[in-house]
């Protein structure tokens, strides 16, 4: 058969589809549902996984994916509700047709306000079949509005990690990055006024010379030249705009709903940093879950220590490094491999270069870090390591025989720079109980 549009056969091919359409909309929703479902715990443990490596692509890519799941989620269990009851009103068509208002035997007052507020039944099987429709084709939209929206923030990212960059020379920072940011920062805001107004810009002549040329680069920012007539053909009637100025605010709402929460306590809260009053689980190697699956700053391996010694794992951090090159400027490659690297190149200096400077570079790393249990520091004696969940950091132990039993705190301190001046800031403060085992 001719996919030509002008083709009679093809048109009606395409009307029929349109009206057994339903079949494939609840197919796809069911299966896509269960899928959303199994793949939400993986997206969230990822995502958290970034932000503990102070990944900034990763991060950005995993939360949009997470965002993306609520939109496809929140919007197809509403299309599977909407189209069970409509497949129930179908039903209920065939046993009890029409609406017959003068068998319910209502009062004039109330039988004029039905009739003019319910309608017939097909109005209600035809209104039902409208939205699930829409609602169906909406889902996929909004995705790809925030498919445009990451791809803007990843340039506004890319931009900003390249000014910040030393090898970056001035006249690219200031005749490059700095208008593309002012251009793109413009064009982002012509480009949801263009959107929040349902295209006010494009109906405007004296708004065009300027538009058009951000309207261009944008289209490809946001991949729009994808969904473009999808959009327009839903903008050319008057349910397609009311519905379009209902989305925006309907997902406002949710976002400030299910930000809302319940608290029993004015100090207290469940997910509170460890200090010298407070012992969160993502400090204790023992407790890791899935709701706190990764270590925060440091470690121990259990709120109760009873060997002769502590183990402490610190996780590493990408600004640990920056601090190590300021105090060692000898360690500083002459090209920093550190962020998005591909097949050719692993992300670090030659192996041969790295072994000759891992030793003053742990030196420097243990120069720049106090262990103190209570008000007895140690200096640590750093090896590289990972956790059991895999976080890359560096590990040591400290001898507890001079210390007695009962509750203590480690510090885990470090120096840092501010202002060219070099001070030394507690990073954690992890509280724990010391009962040693006679056995050891």
């Amino acid at each position: 058969m001719s996919n030509n549009p002008q083709d009679q056969k093809f048109k009606k091919w395409l009307d029929i589809l349109q009206q057994e359409s339903w079949q494939l909309e609840l197919i796809i929703s069911g299966f896509a549902i269960y899928g959303l479902f199994m793949v939400i715990d993986p997206i969230e443990l990822a995502a958290t996984e970034a932000q503990n490596q102070n990944n900034v692509y990763r991060t950005l890519l995993y939360q949009g994916l997470g965002i993306s799941w609520y939109i496809i989620t929140i919007n197809l269990i509403a299309h599977v509700i909407l189209r069970g009851l409509w497949i129930g009103a179908i039903g209920l068509r065939y046993v009890s047709g029409e609406i017959e208002y003068d068998k319910l035997k209502y009062s004039p007052k109330f039988r004029r306000h039905l009739e003019k507020r319910v309608g017939s039944f097909d109005n209600y099987v035809a209104s039902l079949e409208k939205y699930c429709s829409v609602i169906f084709a909406v889902t996929f939209l909004l995705v790809f509005y925030l498919i445009g929206l990451m791809v803007i923030t990843t340039c506004f990212t890319l931009l900003g990690l390249w000014m910040q960059k030393d090898e970056t020379p001035d006249w690219a920072k200031y005749w490059v990055a700095i208008p593309l940011t002012i251009f793109l920062a413009v064009g982002m805001f012509l480009t949801f006024l263009d959107f929040v107004t349902q295209g006010w810009l494009k109906r405007k002549k004296w708004t065009t010379w300027f538009y058009y040329p951000f309207y261009w680069v944008f289209k490809f920012l946001t991949l729009s030249f994808l969904y473009r007539p999808m959009v327009y053909n839903f903008l050319d009637t008057k349910f397609g705009k009311r519905l379009s100025w209902f989305v925006v605010p309907l997902y406002l709402g949710i976002t400030i709903l299910a930000g809302t929460g319940f608290s029993t306590s004015n100090y207290l809260e469940s997910d509170m940093n460890s200090n010298s009053y407070t012992a969160n689980k993502a400090n204790y190697e023992d407790e890791l879950d899935d709701e706190h699956p990764f270590v925060d700053r440091a470690a121990l391996d259990s709120k109760i220590i009873t060997d002769p010694f502590l183990h402490v794992f610190v996780v590493f951090g990408s600004n640990v490094e920056d601090d190590v090159f300021y105090f060692n400027e000898d360690l500083k490659p002459e090209e920093d491999k550190r962020g998005i690297h591909s097949l050719f190149s692993d992300g670090t200096v030659p192996f041969w270069q790295r072994n000759d400077r891992m030793k003053d570079y742990m030196e420097t790393l243990e120069d720049m870090y106090t262990l103190s249990i209570d008000s007895v520091d140690f200096k640590p004696e750093f090896v590289f390591s990972t956790n059991n969940r895999k976080q890359l950091g560096y590990e040591t132990f400290l001898d507890m025989s001079e210390i007695v039993k009962g509750k203590h705190y480690l510090d885990v301190k470090r120096k840092d720079i501010r202002a060219d001046t070099t001070y030394t800031r507690r990073i954690i403060r992890i509280p724990f109980w010391y009962y040693p085992d006679p056995a050891n």
